[in-house]
């Protein structure tokens, strides 16, 4: 097989570091900054920009992480005030955000303060922005009674391909106002690559079963991803009462420049890579010591500043219809296909 060579040679032992979410997650912005689509983005900033003479918007983010999304919206001066509740199941995430906050900030003109569970972000030209930091898993949290109509803008980046979309959709519609706004960024969409190709079968092969597993995958006895979200996004929206008002692709693609990746990349690519291992190792599928083998040449690939590494993506944005627009939210691998 084309590349074959590679594979037949016994694998360099690779030290793995000690691989962290949090971590994961700071190292992934430089690679989400570059991603995310301008078009969508834009759309955002001027529907923001629009509401500017009335009161600030009150946004909730699903899946926040450690508060990038945060930082990018008050570096585009998308943000001037208002509350921001920001939800995610991962406590030690929302741990890192003042840290992270507070690093951010040291270059630019603003302080962050914290008090229990709200960080306080002021600059000297707008109101003060609350974040408010909820340690609770997202349908919890939207099931709540308070939730309901509370929100102006609901922000999903990187979430909605780790969720049901059927489920998850019709509750992001109750928790907006009227003509609410879903910002949806970085979804999965049947993709992924790694150059340059070491064995072409085994290369197709485990791409194929570690889609397989984010299709298969089930949380609390329901299903919990898709490998296409993206593309099924849109349509999904519809059905639960959306219009898209903007989408476009926000791929990640991740290469060495003079030998070195930027920022923290380096570690970002041994994370990818070490997520495909646990996803597929003692998969009956797949050739064990071929298998190690792979994953430690992609190792070293990252190591040598070798590896080149895609994942297609697609932004949405969308707006809530009034309740008699809507439709009823389905599952879309449910609908025939054209002539079935």
């Amino acid at each position: 097989m084309a590349g074959n060579q590679n594979m037949m040679q016994p694998p360099i032992s690779y030290q793995h570091p000690e691989y962290a979410f949090p971590r994961y997650l700071a190292a992934k912005k430089s690679v989400d900054d570059r991603a995310l689509n301008y078009r969508v983005w834009r759309a955002l900033a001027d529907e923001l920009a629009g509401r500017s003479d009335v009161a600030p918007p009150r946004v909730l983010e699903l899946g926040a992480g450690s508060g990038s999304m945060i930082e990018r919206l008050l570096d585009g001066g998308m943000l001037r005030g208002g509350s921001y509740d920001a939800v995610d199941n991962g406590s030690e995430n929302l741990d890192a955000t003042p840290a992270s906050l507070e690093n951010w900030s040291a270059t630019r003109p603003w302080t962050v303060s914290r008090e229990g569970n709200r960080v306080f972000i002021e600059g000297d030209d707008a109101d003060a922005l609350t974040v408010r930091l909820i340690p609770e898993d997202a349908f919890r949290f939207l099931d709540r009674p308070d939730v309901a109509g509370g929100y102006d803008l609901v922000i999903a980046h990187a979430f909605l391909d780790l969720v049901d979309l059927a489920r998850i959709l019709p509750h992001i519609r109750r928790a907006l106002r009227p003509r609410g706004l879903l910002y949806a960024t970085i979804n999965f969409d049947g993709v992924t690559a790694f150059e340059p190709i070491l064995d072409a079968e085994l290369d197709r092969r485990i791409e194929e079963l570690y889609h397989a597993t984010m299709d298969a995958r089930m949380v609390d006895g329901s299903r919990s991803g898709d490998s296409r979200t993206g593309r099924r996004l849109i349509h999904q929206l519809q059905y639960a009462g959306f219009n898209v008002e903007a989408a476009g692709p926000s791929d990640w693609l991740v290469f060495a420049q003079n030998g070195a990746y930027p920022n923290d990349e380096t570690y970002f690519l041994h994370f990818i890579v070490n997520t495909v291992h646990s996803a597929l190792a003692g998969h009956p599928e797949l050739d064990a010591p071929a298998f190690d083998a792979w994953i430690a040449a992609r190792h070293q690939q990252i190591e040598r500043g070798e590896l080149v590494y895609l994942a297609h993506q697609i932004d949405v944005l969308g707006r809530s219809l009034p309740d008699t627009q809507g439709q009823q939210p389905q599952d879309i691998e449910k609908i025939p296909e054209k002539g079935k």
